[in-house]
């Protein structure tokens, strides 16, 4: 079975890669800016779950699929990109402050639709199967036996890890985007911003990681 040393090192490995701001922290900023606390703390919530609904998949045998197959790998990846896309288009063409955008209000996300956009974005995350493909195996103890139970077990470090610095991450950009709101016009630019921020994380994840 998995031992407190096992998770203790592993969680210091992840740290590194979950922890300084990447494309899930882009995103939950993004979100923050453009739909403000709620929705990028559900949003948080959907990318954990999302991540680790990888970690189940690569510990039931994607992992050695994703391997052999390019064409498999890279499909996951650009669904993800033209999500991200998607998102960012729908940020830009909402920005600004409910009150001068009526119609706007009634398109308003529920905090369901933003745990699923998180999910999403999560599942199909480049990052979420570097870690569960080449972070977490590292840490798998073969004399303690069953690898899936260990890699279900050690994912959740890393899950608990993205969930407090996103959580974060969030807060401060929700707290930012609240001062905002004092001014129409800065509200909207940010809200732009975090549009953009949102197609940015979508345009890095095209022009890196080609391969596996």
């Amino acid at each position: 079975m998995v031992t407190l040393s096992q998770a203790t090192v592993m969680a210091l490995a992840c740290v590194v890669l979950i922890a300084v701001p990447g494309p899930s922290v882009l995103f939950v900023v993004g979100r923050a800016l453009s739909h403000g606390r709620a929705n990028a703390l559900a949003s948080v919530v959907g990318n954990a779950i999302g991540c680790y609904l990888v970690g189940v998949a690569i510990a039931f045998g994607l992992g050695p699929l994703l391997e052999r197959s390019e064409l498999l790998f890279q499909s996951i990846k650009w669904a993800g990109i033209l999500y991200l896309f998607w998102l960012g288009f729908q940020a830009l063409r909402h920005a600004g402050p409910a009150s001068d955008a009526p119609e706007v209000t009634a398109r308003v996300e529920t905090p369901l639709a933003a745990v699923r956009a998180g999910t999403i974005v999560g599942l199909t995350n480049p990052k979420s199967f570097v870690l569960f493909t080449a972070i977490v195996p590292q840490f798998i103890a073969p004399s303690a036996g069953n690898a899936t139970a260990q890699i279900l077990i050690l994912g959740i470090v890393p899950l608990l890890i993205g969930l407090i610095t996103d959580t974060a991450w969030a807060l401060a950009a929700g707290r930012a985007r609240s001062w905002l709101a004092k001014s129409p016009r800065r509200m909207t630019t940010f809200g732009r911003i975090g549009g953009l921020s949102i197609i940015g994380v979508g345009v890095s994840a095209a022009v890196t990681g080609n391969g596996h």
